[in-house]
Order: C-alpha cells, then structure tokens, then sequence
C-alpha cells in the first residue's frame, strides 16, 4: 500500500516537472512573438561625414522576415548580419533601414550620411 502511494506521488511530481519544463520551452520559443523585429546599424553613426562617394553600411537583424534599405530589399546571413555598399550623392543622404517581422510589425532604422 505505501509503495502504491509513493509511485502515485513520483508519476505526480514527473507530471509537474515536464508541464514546467513545457512551459519554459513556449516561453522561449515565445520571444519571436514578444520581443518584434530588431535591427541596427553598426558601421557608421548619425551624421557620418565620408570622403569618399562609396561607403559599405552593415548591421545586424534579429525576428526579420523583410529586410529593406531606402526600399530595395537586402538580405541577411545565418548569424543576422547584413551588409550592403552604396553610392553617395554629394551633400546629405539619408539611410533608411526597415524591417518586418512574420507577424507583420515593423520597425526602422534611419542614419543621415554627409558625402562632402
């Protein structure tokens, strides 16, 4: 009889261990779902003076399924980095960063880029 009690108890305690353990796994795998789309960009700061009329910008990506730059879409590695080379206008230019997450929220980035 005490041993019959004593198993009821340990299947009962394996029961509350794997619904804890179910449920850290959802929270995880849930961070896609709170946390949105994340972008950045690494390369150069706002207000960036170039000398040069090209300039390579780069950053990174998290939660993206859309990625684009001043409209034309970019594409991200493995790691969620990204990195595009672009020609400059003499004066002010303004870099604009977009993304888009599988759930359809959105978030920017802009950087302004003097080639002088």
């Amino acid at each position: 009889m005490h041993k019959m009690k004593t198993d009821i108890l340990l299947r009962h305690w394996l029961m509350i261990a794997l619904l804890c353990l179910f449920l850290a796994y959802v929270m995880f795998q849930s961070r896609y779902i709170i946390f949105g789309p994340m972008i950045s960009i690494l390369s150069h700061e706002d207000g960036f003076v170039s000398a040069t009329p090209t300039l390579t910008l780069s950053g990174r990506a998290q939660n993206v399924a859309w990625l684009s730059l001043n409209g034309r879409q970019i594409f991200i590695d493995e790691d969620g980095r990204w990195e595009e080379s672009l020609l400059l206008a003499s004066g002010l230019s303004i870099m604009s960063l977009e993304a888009r997450d599988r759930f359809g929220r959105e978030t920017w980035e802009r950087v302004r880029i003097i080639y002088h």
